[in-house]
């Protein structure tokens, strides 16, 4: 194990600079929302029916955070697609945006075609790539996010810049002082989580889990969408296994699987915020207690920071991403690559 406190031993362990992309964020969440808030020739607000956001990995998380921010907001159906097929109901009144990072991801380029054939009302977000030269042929408006980046990096221009794009065509309410708010409850994080603080939380809950493997719970909508983001990106950050869980229907099933003595393999995370409906945050300390009773398993509660839905949302992944990555480091692990992903789509290319 390497000492989190010791700028050479973390440096030499973080070759990508993965640590620096994670802090990078509330900068990235500014550009994001005015890269999409900029986008010309936005289809129409006017009669559209449903929102159908495509992508797949990191690039689905912008899909994610529009559905958790606004599915009891908007008087629109709003459906999160991670695959090639379209929903039955997509077409002229339908509002499809197509988000992938690289640009060539085979199931967004898929969805894409389909919702060009069926004249949906279209939007790609993307770095380049295939989904930039099909969006430019069809005449698709692209909001534009700078290449280079792991794709599990680009959150804030990913999100925000969907989000900004939403603004604009008029589906969603101006967000700037929500944007504003929650930029810097992630600036005051970076100073409080960063390399630079010793001892910090997100490097005190990484050696908490030590070799355990992560389990997050989180309340359905905001609280489910960063429960699974820590998923994640211990998966990809921290090269380790991970699950994640909706409260309240891990009450309904995963609560009887922690039988007696089975929490030591595992630690659990819970992630809060104040926007918890009232019948669902009581379970939350009823619930750890039964599974540490039972199963001797231990947990670890974050509260989320801010005063808004985006801040409480940023807030709670922003931890998890610092977390993921202080669990590698720690291990001597480089966080950057993810080189079985890497060999399976050369695998499938050559299929």
């Amino acid at each position: 194990m390497i000492d989190l406190d010791d700028p050479a031993a973390v440096a030499k362990a973080d070759p990508g600079e993965m640590l620096a992309a994670v802090a990078a964020l509330p900068e990235d969440c500014r550009k994001g929302y005015e890269a999409g808030r900029g986008v010309a020739g936005l289809p129409d607000a006017a009669d559209v029916l449903s929102i159908t956001l495509c992508g797949m990995g990191g690039s689905a998380v912008a899909g994610d955070m529009v559905r958790a921010l606004y599915i009891d907001r908007l008087g629109l159906p709003i459906d999160v697609v991670r695959s090639p097929i379209l929903p039955e109901a997509a077409g002229p009144h339908s509002l499809v945006v197509a988000a992938s990072y690289s640009g060539n991801t085979a199931e967004t380029l898929a969805s894409f075609e389909e919702a060009v054939r069926r004249g949906c009302r279209l939007v790609s977000v993307t770095s380049g790539g295939e989904l930039e030269k099909r969006s430019n042929e069809a005449g698709v408006p692209m909001v534009p996010i700078p290449p280079g980046m792991q794709p599990r990096a680009a959150l804030g221009f990913l999100g925000l810049g969907t989000l900004g794009a939403l603004e604009s065509i008029g589906v969603v309410p101006s967000l700037g002082p929500e944007v504003d708010e929650a930029a810097g409850v992630l600036e005051s994080l970076v100073a409080e989580l960063g390399p630079d603080k010793p001892s910090n939380p997100a490097k005190e809950l990484a050696k908490a889990i030590g070799e355990r493997v992560p389990i997050i719970w989180g309340a359905e909508g905001i609280g489910s969408l960063a429960a699974m983001r820590w998923k994640t990106q211990m998966n990809e950050n921290g090269k380790r296994p991970a699950f994640w869980s909706s409260m309240s229907e891990l009450d309904h099933n995963e609560l009887a699987g922690w039988g007696t003595d089975t929490g030591e393999p595992f630690f659990l995370i819970i992630v809060r915020h104040p926007g918890e409906d009232p019948s669902i945050a009581p379970r939350f300390p009823l619930s750890a207690s039964l599974v540490a009773e039972t199963a001797g398993l231990e947990s670890r509660e974050i509260q989320a920071r801010g005063d808004s839905a985006l801040s409480w949302l940023l807030s709670l992944i922003f931890f998890g991403d610092f977390t993921s990555v202080y669990s590698a480091l720690l291990r001597g692990v480089d966080p950057t690559p993810v080189d079985v992903i890497e060999r399976l789509k050369k695998s499938l290319a050559g299929a």
